[in-house]
């Protein structure tokens, strides 16, 4: 006989309704889904990019309506503009709960043609504008004395030495540094910082590099031969956003890869 109260434990477990999340890069395909599974649970979302087309777009497929999910155009590398994230989400929802960092570009450049500007233009994107964001939430959190959730978007680049991506790579191994830092500073503020490492999911960012060779070697060294569906990265996204069911978990790096990183030979 099936349990009468089973849906109302996990309800109350994983409870988002009312909760407020904004993520960066929120207008991709990664944590666009992260961003819809967070509104499916309950929460008003805020996608933060430079495309509002491709915002719409979410929205339209969400069937969401204009009060529950928000589009923010900002460049998160420039300080002045990600600043102007939290007075705009608090004059729309008035809180901010958790906040999601997932901007990055990945160019397949080969590692003696990596140009001076092209190492800077990664590094800014994928771990300064981190670096800045987490600034700007974590003070807002802690000089209103609010708990918070910090979600950073890894990568498997970060913990495996993959080809073709060196400078992608080593921004995301830093950013697991920075996210367990942080951790470590704001435990006693109540604010939770981890990271999620997605393996292998087909994205814009990716699909340049993913020729048949790249294809054929990351199926050998998945168990489950086959690439993510971003819908699998949800599962993780409400853990780590849960209040209830993630509230020790903090500093972790969780890896959601069919298996990749524990295969060896």
């Amino acid at each position: 006989m099936r349990n009468p109260d089973s849906s109302t434990f996990l309800n109350e477990l994983f409870d988002l309704k009312g909760k407020v999340a904004v993520v960066i890069g929120g207008t991709g395909v990664l944590c666009g889904a992260m961003a819809w599974g967070l509104w499916r649970a309950g929460c008003r979302v805020v996608l933060v990019g430079r495309n509002p087309g491709k915002a719409e777009s979410h929205f339209q497929r969400w069937g969401s309506p204009p009060d529950e999910a928000r589009f923010f155009e900002a460049d998160v590398t420039r300080r002045d503009q990600v600043v102007t994230i939290i007075p705009a989400v608090m004059d729309w929802f008035g809180r901010i709960d958790i906040w999601i960092n997932g901007a990055a570009i990945n160019p397949p450049v080969p590692y003696f043609d990596i140009t001076n500007e092209q190492f800077d233009n990664i590094l800014d994107t994928n771990l300064k504008t981190v670096h800045m964001a987490c600034q700007i939430i974590g003070k807002h959190w802690i000089d209103n004395g609010q708990k918070g959730c910090i979600i950073n978007m890894s990568s498997m680049a970060a913990v495996r030495p993959l080809s073709r991506v060196f400078v992608y790579s080593l921004t995301k191994a830093a950013l697991l540094n920075l996210t367990q830092n942080l951790a470590r500073e704001w435990a006693i503020h109540g604010i939770r910082v981890n990271a999620l490492c997605p393996g292998f999911f087909p994205a814009e960012q990716n699909r340049r590099v993913l020729d048949k060779s790249r294809v054929k070697a990351i199926m050998d060294h998945t168990p489950m031969r086959r690439f993510g569906d971003v819908e699998e990265l949800i599962g993780a996204t409400l853990l780590l956003a849960s209040e209830k069911a993630g509230s020790f978990v903090t500093g972790s790096n969780l890896v959601v890869d069919g298996g990749f990183s524990v295969t060896s030979i």
